[in-house]
């Protein structure tokens, strides 16, 4: 298999927000369907201290200026999936069995 590893977006380069949600682990979904779609992506907290601006927080993904409309189109799509509000299922019938690595 011939995965690249995760490069995260160099912070000198224009970056834009795609994505940005109040939930933790739905940012990190996120993450790993761009990451999975050859994306790379970064990911942000934004907790804004609570008695200048209450109310405001959460996670923000950003990529490379050149990737945010087909970064948005992935989430689109992942948005529009049937079940995407609730825990995905995948069908695993059709993979190989995995290797013993122990």
């Amino acid at each position: 298999m011939n995965q690249r590893p995760a490069v995260r977006p160099n912070p000198n380069e224009k970056l834009v927000r795609v994505f940005d949600t109040e939930q933790e682990s739905e940012a990190l979904v996120v993450h790993g369907l761009l990451e999975s779609t050859g994306i790379d992506s970064d990911i942000t907290s934004i907790d804004a201290q609570q008695d200048i601006l209450p109310g405001v927080g959460g996670t923000i993904i950003l990529v490379r200026e050149e990737d945010a409309g087909r970064a948005r189109r992935v989430i689109e799509e992942y948005r529009q999936a049937p079940g995407s509000d609730e825990t995905a299922e995948i069908d695993i019938s059709g993979l190989p069995p995995e290797e013993d690595q122990g």
